[in-house]
Parts: structure tokens; sequence; C-alpha cells
């Protein structure tokens, strides 16, 4: 089976890794479309039509039996149109709003994600139906996911704007109750070692990169068997070349690298 996931830069590689744990025997094939990140401040239209540019490129490229759409922004802008006008399953990624409703016992949970997540109709919709009797704190964070993707090339990361990113959170009122925190964009796991020592006391952190790749493999038992020759784990970049990172990109999986 071939498996592409597709995110705005490297938010999608926690689900990758849990691809290739449960599903060892598939090639995953990882689309960073660095060319268009940050995602989280665009104009919705313009995103859309973007995305589905870049994924009508991806799919003649690769030919996979599978999409996971990796990053949160993505899925509640795209995922409809993407399933509307492509014949290959989708599989998409909203924040973990139910998952935090029902193992929080304040009955405050946090939730971090971008700017256009947190101000999308989608999230209010999630709430509404999974969350209505909790108070839910959000935040939209215009600089978590940059600060991710220079952790992973390698670089150093301004722990004052990290700290002032989770203080948009933290700072509203009843945040002291917050026993559980929804990540609602891939990106920001790769921040937990700080975020975590930010907000101590017993918060759970819930990052549903697991729950993505489970549910995609429930869809990929039901998939006819692939047709597809064999390729090499890929990960493929719209804008600029992964040397910089190319360690990290190994230490993940991923050794061979190309243009879309």
């Amino acid at each position: 089976m071939r498996i592409l996931v597709f995110d705005s830069g490297i938010g999608g590689l926690g689900i990758a890794a849990e691809l290739r744990a449960l599903v060892p025997a598939a090639c995953l094939i990882y689309l960073a479309d660095d060319a268009g990140f940050p995602y989280g401040e665009r104009r919705d239209e313009d995103l859309a039509a973007s995305i589905l540019r870049v994924m009508a490129a991806a799919l003649r490229a690769v030919s996979p039996d599978m999409v996971v759409v990796a990053c949160n922004t993505a899925s509640t802008v795209a995922l409809a149109a993407l399933r509307a006008r492509f014949g290959v399953p989708f599989v998409g990624c909203v924040p973990p709003v139910k998952w935090a409703a029902s193992i929080s016992q304040s009955r405050v949970i946090g939730l971090l994600a971008t700017p256009a997540t947190v101000r999308r109709p989608y999230l209010q919709e999630l709430i509404r139906d999974y969350a209505g009797d909790c108070q839910v704190l959000s935040h939209g964070a215009p600089h978590l996911a940059a600060l991710a993707e220079a952790r992973f090339g390698g670089h150093g990361i301004d722990a004052r704007v990290l700290a002032a990113e989770l203080r948009g959170l933290t700072g509203q009122p009843g945040a002291g109750r917050i026993d559980a925190v929804a990540l609602g964009c891939t990106h920001y796991p790769l921040l937990l070692p700080e975020l975590r020592l930010l907000m101590p006391g017993g918060v759970t952190w819930l990052d549903p990169a697991a729950r993505v790749a489970q549910q995609a493999c429930r869809i990929a038992v039901g998939l006819p068997p692939s047709v597809q020759s064999p390729m090499r784990d890929t990960a493929l970049f719209t804008g600029r070349s992964p040397a910089e990172a190319a360690s990290s990109w190994a230490a993940r999986g991923f050794h061979h690298f190309g243009m879309l």
C-alpha cells in the first residue's frame, strides 16, 4: 500500500511515525507544502484552492492508495473539497476536543491551535457537539508552528516567544482549572517537552497522531489490494530543498527526497 501523508511542513511526521508502526509494509510518501507554509493566516478560499492544486499534482506524481491530511487547518478548510474532487480515500485530522472532554474531570479544557483553526465555525461545532458541558479555553497561537519547524531544523527556539504563546491560554479566566489540553495543530507535539514544563500540575496533553493513524488503518482494511509498484519512503517538498534538515528527516525514516 502507498500512503501519502500531507502537511504544510513537518507537522504530519508524528502521524507518519504511527502509520509506520501500524503498517510497516506500507510505502509512506510525505508531502510538505513548505512553499505554502504557514497555513494558519491565509484566507480560506485562497488556501483551499492552493491545497487542491498541490494535491492534484501530488496524486499525478505518486498515485497513492490513500491520503492522510495530517494538518488541522487543511482538514477544516479543504477536506470536503478534496473528497469531492478526487477518487482516492482521504483521512483528515481535527482538534481532539471530543477526547479532551471525555477525560476532563474539572470540565475545563484548553485548546492550542493556529489562529485560523480557532476562528473557524468548524471548531465551534466540535465544541457544541462534544464539549457542551465544558468550559473550553482556546488560544490561536501564531508562532508555535514556526517554532516547531525551527526545532526540527536544528535551530534553537526562543523560550520567551514560547512562554508568551502559552500565556495566551493560561492567562485566561479559569485557566487554573484546565486539566486537559487538546493540541489542534500537528506541529505542536514537537514542543511538548517545553510546554509541559511551562504548564505543570497534572495537565494531560492530547496529541491525536495515534488516533488519526488508527483511523487510516481501519479505512485501509476495506481497500482493494494495491496495484502500485513498490516505492521507497520519500519526502517531497513544494518549496525549498530539505538539505538543511536532512539528518532530521533521516531520523524519521525518510532518506529519499524530491520536489513536487
